[in-house]
């Protein structure tokens, strides 16, 4: 039987190409669009019987015909994903993460399709208490963090007057395979691992005692494939439920390759200081994370070529929440 088919906005990114390739093993067809700003060709399976690309970007009206053309749910992924640049120049920003993410919400309601988006704990910005839960307050403190949760307003306002299907998955720190060590949005595992791989000491900011909650890409792709088809509507985060710090991870990474040294550099401004999601909504609803942040290390820097050894524990600094 055939599947339906899906539209991926961004689909050759890192989480984009991901959950595209798992939803080909499901048997779906998917039609990504990507203007490659950032996505690469190389991540997506050309050859495959029931993949279509199409080049160009959702804010050009001459595409919104062709793209949406039996479309039967839409996952967005294409945005301006730096904190650091939201902040440079605000205009740019706010133009690529809500003018277009409107076009977004245009297109599926006229369509009549769920649509499930990529947000962001930034949202929170700098929390007090943790473990952070979908209830708690929002407080952004980067424009990228407004603009995330300006799409999550939009979303609802648009389920309210023309009762739209959607999720928005608040993502905490995403790693693992095409994760571009280059990229703005690049997470610091990703830094990491390049930088072991040149042989070059890990850039610690500040003091090293930055929290994150660290999931791998897999188990991403499985909850934006799960959340598509969930049926219910409003925000849910996205982690492991375990807080690891900066410093940490970095003596960690270097144990498992069995070398390595640190380098330190000023904190950066907008740098949350602590995150850690409250998971127990996602465990229930889309299922609980899969990949062991031992396992996840472990396999990254396998892929990137790099050896690694057997003996090394990783040490995280708060247990996981467990799903009640």
């Amino acid at each position: 039987m055939i599947k339906e088919r899906i539209l991926v906005i961004g689909g050759a990114g890192f989480i984009g190409s991901h959950t595209v390739d798992l939803l080909l093993q499901e048997g779906y067809r998917v039609r990504v669009l990507d203007n490659f700003s950032t996505g690469c060709r190389e991540n997506l399976p050309a050859s495959h019987p029931g993949l279509e690309v199409v080049t160009g970007d959702i804010a050009n009206p001459l595409l919104w015909e062709p793209v949406m053309d039996d479309v039967d749910g839409i996952l967005h992924f294409a945005a301006q994903v730096s904190v650091q640049k939201s902040i440079e120049n605000p205009v740019r920003s706010c133009a690529e993460n809500i003018q277009n993410f409107v076009v977004v919400l245009e297109l599926a309601r006229k369509r009549g399709v769920r649509v499930v988006y990529a947000s962001s704990a930034a949202v929170y910005g700098d929390p007090q208490i943790l473990p952070l839960r979908e209830s708690d307050p929002v407080a952004p403190i980067s424009p990228y963090g407004l603009e995330k949760y300006s799409n999550e307003l939009y979303a609802r306002l648009y389920e309210q007057m023309y009762d739209l299907s959607h999720m928005g998955l608040r993502y905490f720190n995403v790693y693992g395979p095409r994760q571009d060590p280059r990229s703005p949005y690049s997470g610091v595992i990703s830094r990491f691992v390049e930088q072991l791989r040149l042989r070059e000491p890990l850039t610690i900011r500040g003091d090293g005692l930055q929290e994150r909650d660290f999931i791998h890409v897999f188990d991403v792709a499985r909850v934006n494939v799960a959340a598509l088809f969930a049926g219910d509507n409003g925000v849910i985060n996205i982690g492991s439920g375990i807080a690891t710090s900066i410093r940490q991870l970095a003596t960690t990474m270097c144990a498992l390759h069995g070398s390595g040294d640190f380098s330190w550099v000023p904190a950066l401004p907008g740098d949350i200081r602590h995150s850690q999601a409250d998971v127990r909504v996602m465990n229930s609803r889309l299922g609980a994370a899969q990949v062991s942040f031992s396992d996840g290390l472990r396999q990254f820097l396998g892929t990137m070529g790099l050896t690694v050894g057997r003996g090394a524990a990783v040490v995280h600094s708060s247990p996981q929440i467990s799903a009640s």
